[in-house]
Order: structure tokens, then sequence, then C-alpha cells
């Protein structure tokens, strides 16, 4: 399989929210802004393709019997920095993120692709392979984020700066998508249409 395809199928055909359907609990808990979106995306991406690139090249050296630890304390060293620099650089993304950011040791798309990909790919197409996941995934937070923000509020506002806003909506919004019911609903919706519609379908 070529690079491009590698990098394609975490978007499309291997889309980890609405194709394999994995790492909801971040999904339904930081997509109420999009800020949070990207923050979590980007995070995600980071650490899944990190961790890919160093679990691919030593997968020859890991016992099979330990590999699932070694992919923990790899994926947790990442996560830590990931944290770190939040905490340093970004506090109010930080705070607003939560206990989301350490738990991406345990979220089952990094773990997910550090078994079923990197344990047994090159290291160039297990890199390939985590920018594709994780941008698959950046692009399904930012998709539901969207849509909460923008009937949850009214408007849309991407790090402090107003994009726009809808006068009828701003005045009178949709609280329900804001809360955790329109969490689910909002991903039930567009599930339902990309499966109706055939634009996701796994392999």
């Amino acid at each position: 399989m070529s690079l491009f395809k590698e990098f394609k199928k975490g978007i499309i055909d291997l889309n980890p929210t609405f194709v394999l359907v994995l790492g909801l609990c971040p999904t339904l808990a930081v997509s109420t802004s999009i800020d949070n979106a990207i923050g979590m995306g980007i995070s995600a991406t980071f650490v899944l393709v990190c961790s890919n690139a160093i679990i691919s090249a030593i997968r020859k050296f890991v016992p099979r019997m330990v590999r699932i630890p070694t992919f923990i304390v790899i994926i947790a060293t990442f996560v830590t920095i990931v944290q770190i620099t939040l905490q340093a650089y970004l506090p109010p993304l930080y705070e607003a993120l939560g206990i989301y950011v350490p738990l991406i040791v345990v979220n089952c798309i990094i773990l997910g692709r550090a078994e079923a990909f990197a344990s047994k790919n090159p290291v160039l197409n297990s890199i390939v392979d985590g920018i594709g996941i994780g941008t698959g995934f950046t692009f399904a937070l930012i998709l539901i984020s969207f849509l909460r923000e923008v009937l949850g509020t009214g408007r849309l506002v991407i790090f402090g700066h107003k994009i726009f806003e809808l006068p009828v909506l701003s005045k009178h919004p949709l609280l329900i998508f804001i809360l955790p019911p329109g969490a689910f609903l909002v991903i039930a919706l567009i599930l339902g249409l990309f499966r109706h519609t055939g634009m996701m379908r796994s392999e």
C-alpha cells in the first residue's frame, strides 16, 4: 500500500470515530468547542505519531509477552510531554481538556494502532498511519464540535475570535447540544448520514 493510501485510510476508510467508533469518551467530553477539538486532536496525533514510530522501530526486540506494557510505557512518555507542554504554554486549554489529556495513555485509538499496525509494519508506514488516523480523529472532533457549538450557542468562537453569530440561535440557543445528550445526538446523526450516503465505510 502506498504512503498516500496509508494516510487516506485514516481519514476515510478507517476513521476512528465514524468508522471504527473508537475514542468516543474524549470525543463526547471535549467536543463542546472548536478550541477543545483542535487541542485534543493535535495532542492525540502527536502521541500517535511518536508512539507508532518508536513501537515500530523496536518491534523486533520486544518479547511478545510484554508488548502491551511496553506500548503503554512508550505512549505514557509522550502523553507526559504533551501534558507538561500544555500546562506550561496553554494553561486555559489544559484546564479545559482536564483529565482527558492524561487519559490519552489508555485511548483505544492509540493502543489499537500500536497493536494492529505499528508493531507489524516499518517505521515510515507507521508514522504515516499515525498522521492519517490522527487527522481523521481531529477532523471528527472538529466537525462534532462545530455543530455542537453553533447549535448550542448560536455562534462560533475560535481561540477568542468570534467567527460568526447567528441572530436567532444566539438569542435562543438549543442548549441541549452543549450538554452530554447533545454529543450523543450529534454523533448519531453524523454516523447515520455517513452510513446512508456511503461516505464512510470500513474495510
